[in-house]
């Protein structure tokens, strides 16, 4: 909706309200996946600019061309897709391309969008002399030779991320990920899916774990991005306190977005730098600079976009804790938190394996799984336990919804990857680590010829 035709915020019941407004029966729960690729240039494995005529521009224009895609704008700039089936095709800051995926009735779906996404864009990207790979964070290029994408927003975060971190141009420019968005059909539903899925994301985070390298050497790290958004801006990412209170409810999480700084103004075309101001005072018409200026519905819908905790709610709950990885670990997601989530045995079993885990606990775990990956703890806890526990819940919620394809199979098969990773022990990052130091004898030049997609 556009600012002009949003209705002004008139009191914090406005707000309360549109997050009730995104309950959902079961019966209508929906999946939507998100997941962003690295690219590339295959000759010097250079990220591509924007510009030129095999830059990322032209790749939009291109693929929009190709597959009937309605361009999205910004002024003359083309800086994403609408796909026309619900889903949509973006830009992160260095150039990473993301698909937000349909709402979508189950995994079949959802790994049927991702295969199909991926075939249209690399059939598109080796037209254009680049290719795509899904890792956690970029493994060879430093900041200043990733070229930045022309969006308003854009710049207004990269001026105000070093006042506030040390790694916050890290994760625009060097970092790809996988999430999930989940339905919930109550306030109750919301509180318990949202404490469950953030006290178990440092094992999801570690289970994910692919990204060990840094400017061509290992880090010392499994999940380098996950160590980024330890120092991003505290006060929009990480763990909120809020979600682990016993009163815990719509009305605190509108508490806690609105103690999150603001970034920009979007009445228009432009972005209007706002960056640190508080959004209360611009509720109470004392935003500095534009006195007498109430925020609209559309305000608030931007303003939630620039918080960045492990888990985050809007109208729906997103699942943010994990490297970007291969196709299969596309599928993988949102399976883990489907099988976790949908399933009311499942979520009941969740719920009593992260009982006890409270915001401290995790928080500190956020570091430990970046470092140690499945052999971390959270809380007092093995990482490692948890996550084949989880895996094994999961795999009984996905079986007992009985989702079938044209096979008669169920959704559990989408859970094999991270089965595998949680019986072996060994994650992705740990079996590059040992090709890096092994038959890669130390060159990443071969990870890209072997893992892209």
């Amino acid at each position: 909706m556009a600012q002009h035709d949003s209705p002004l915020i008139t009191g914090k019941d406005q707000l309360i309200d549109w997050l009730a407004e995104g309950e959902t029966p079961q019966q209508d729960w929906k999946i939507g996946t998100e997941h962003e690729k690295f690219l590339f240039e295959q000759n010097g494995l250079k990220r591509p600019a924007y510009e030129g005529d095999a830059g990322v521009g032209a790749l939009l224009s291109h693929l929009a061309e190709k597959h009937g895609m309605k361009p999205i704008m910004e002024g003359e700039t083309i800086i994403g897709l609408d796909d026309g089936d619900g889903g949509s095709i973006s830009l992160e800051p260095g150039g990473q391309f993301e698909l937000s995926g349909a709402p979508l009735e189950n995994l079949h779906q959802t790994c049927a969008e991702a295969g199909r996404h991926l075939n249209q864009m690399r059939e598109a990207t080796e037209q254009f002399g680049l290719g795509m790979i899904g890792l956690g964070f970029d493994p060879l290029w430093k900041r200043e030779d990733i070229p930045w994408m022309p969006k308003g927003r854009y710049r207004i975060m990269r001026n105000y991320m070093p006042k506030v971190g040390t790694m916050g141009l890290d994760m625009m420019q060097r970092t790809c990920t996988i999430q999930v968005n989940l339905d919930y059909a109550t306030e109750i539903d919301m509180v318990r899916k949202f404490r469950v899925s953030l006290a178990l994301q440092p094992v999801a985070t570690a289970l994910f774990a692919n990204s060990p390298f840094r400017e061509r050497q290992s880090t010392g790290l499994l999940s380098t991005r996950a160590e980024v958004w330890t120092d991003t801006d505290p006060h929009r990412s990480g763990v909120p306190d809020c979600v682990f209170d016993e009163n815990f409810g719509y009305e605190q999480w509108v508490d806690y977005i609105l103690d999150v700084p603001m970034y920009f103004l979007h009445h228009g075309v432009g972005y209007e730098d706002v960056a640190g101001l508080s959004f209360r005072d611009f509720m109470a018409g004392k935003l500095p600079g534009h006195e007498g200026l109430l925020p609209t519905m559309a305000d608030w819908s931007d303003h939630i976009t620039t918080a960045f905790p492990e888990v985050r709610l809007k109208t729906y709950l997103e699942m943010r804790g994990a490297d970007g990885g291969p196709w299969n670990m596309i599928c993988a997601l949102p399976a883990l938190w489907v099988g976790l989530l949908y399933d009311a045995e499942a979520l009941d079993a969740a719920e009593e394996l992260a009982k006890g885990l409270n915001a401290a606990d995790v928080e500190k775990a956020r570091m430990d799984v970046a470092c140690h990956g499945l052999n971390a703890s959270v809380g007092d806890r093995s990482v490692l336990d948890l996550a084949r526990r989880m895996v094994d819940i999961a795999s009984d919620g996905l079986s007992r919804r009985h989702r079938l394809d044209s096979s008669d199979n169920d959704e559990s098969g989408f859970l094999d990857p991270v089965r595998q990773i949680a019986a072996s022990g060994e994650t992705r990052a740990e079996t590059l680590l040992n090709h890096f130091e092994g038959k890669w004898a130390g060159s990443l030049e071969p990870l890209y010829r072997e893992c892209q997609f």
